[in-house]
This record gives C-alpha cells, structure tokens and sequence, in this order.
C-alpha cells in the first residue's frame, strides 16, 4: 500500500531566525556559547516550562543564568521558542532557537525581548 502523504524530496520547509549581535570573541569562543536547559511538567501537548537554566562553561552562561527576569520570561514561550542557542561565529555571536516549518515560522514580539534581553548581556561580557 502506497502512503498518500508522501514525504517530499529536496529541500524542506524549515526556517530558522537568526539574530546576530556584532562582537570580537576576545576572551575565547567557548566564553560565549550557551543554550537553554528547560525543566518541563506533564506531557504532550499539556507540557510546561518550570524552569529555565543555561547550559555553558563561560561567564555568558553565568550572567543569563543570573537574570531572573529572563528566565520567567522564556518559561512563558512554547517549548520551541524556549529552546534558544548562543554561539558565536566570524565577528559575531548567534542567537537562534529551533527550525521551523512555514506556518509557524515567526518573531513575537515577546521573542524578540527576549533575543534583545540576551544581546545586551553578549554586549556587556
């Protein structure tokens, strides 16, 4: 039996918002890589944030870990957009979260706060 919903071939329909923040990794490329380690409740569908933390073994790690108002701001966003990466790259440091399909792809408003909120940290190390 055939499958009538085929998976396509080629390219997939996933994007992914990238905001960059322009700074010379002076004190080392591992200083600035971080990423959110979520502490979720109850399944499926019904799974909630309790709790944020960062994961990474430089001061970046340390200072998102210490914003408090941070934290309680990503614990309000889905899983997807709670699962945020920094990294840096040539010149610069990445702030991205997961890929996402064409119909979910988007910046809310409140996401944006939050990837601005962990700029200025990347800005003040």
């Amino acid at each position: 039996m055939q499958d009538p919903n085929p998976m396509p071939w080629g390219a997939l329909d996933r994007y992914q918002a990238h905001f960059i923040v322009r700074k010379e990794t002076d004190q080392g490329v591992a200083n600035y890589v971080a990423k959110t380690k979520l502490t979720t409740m109850g399944h499926f569908s019904s799974k909630t944030i309790v709790k944020v933390q960062w994961d990474g073994s430089g001061s970046l790690a340390r200072h998102l870990n210490d914003d408090v108002i941070l934290n309680e701001m990503i614990a309000k966003q889905s899983l997807n957009d709670a699962s945020i990466y920094v990294e840096p790259t040539d010149g610069a440091i990445r702030i991205r979260n997961k890929w996402k399909n064409h119909l979910d792809f988007g910046i809310t408003k409140d996401l944006f706060e939050i990837y601005d909120r962990i700029a200025g940290h990347i800005k003040k190390i």
